[in-house]
């Protein structure tokens, strides 16, 4: 069973030598199948989030915390976020950013999260929307340029893994 509620607060928060606030985040995904069941090759779909502002989408992210690891973050952010549990794959990258709307400095590190389900009650149900979409699509949409950089080096990732499975058919 998932815990419904999701942490708040700055107590536990990590910042970096440099006062930067620490977040870490995961493009949720899975793989697309046919009407009947079979997985298209190199075809997946991407979870989007809406902010709790409603000022656009997004993937899911938020501060990394003493007690956790980054991956275990990462985990949690998907949770609360978007309602998807699944398994953290390696790091996609560290970026620096300033948030436009507090002028708060940033370090941000994203994962991969490939999703092994999607539940029906998370924390933040109430406050967000989910919505699954092709790559290109949540490339236009997302409202952060860090996390599009994020992405394409998924798409990347995935595409080469593909290729070198492509090849060991041969």
């Amino acid at each position: 069973m998932a815990c419904l509620v999701s942490r708040t607060g700055r107590e536990l928060q990590r910042y970096n030598h440099m006062g930067f606030r620490q977040v870490v985040g995961c493009i949720p995904y899975r793989f697309k199948f046919s009407e009947d069941g079979v997985k298209i090759r190199d075809a997946y779909e991407v979870l989007v989030i809406s902010s709790q502002k409603g000022q656009g989408l997004m993937f899911p992210k938020g501060g990394w915390e003493l007690d956790e690891s980054l991956e275990q973050a990462a985990c949690r952010e998907s949770l609360e976020e978007a309602g998807v549990v699944g398994k953290v794959e390696s790091e996609l990258g560290k970026w620096r950013f300033i948030s436009k709307s507090q002028g708060t400095y940033y370090e941000g590190y994203m994962f991969p999260l490939f999703v092994e389900e999607q539940l029906e009650l998370w924390p933040e149900k109430h406050v967000r929307q989910r919505i699954w979409m092709g790559v290109g699509e949540a490339r236009e949409v997302c409202r952060h340029w860090w996390m599009k950089e994020a992405l394409d080096i998924l798409v990347e990732r995935l595409t080469s893994m593909g290729e070198q499975k492509n090849g060991d058919d041969l």
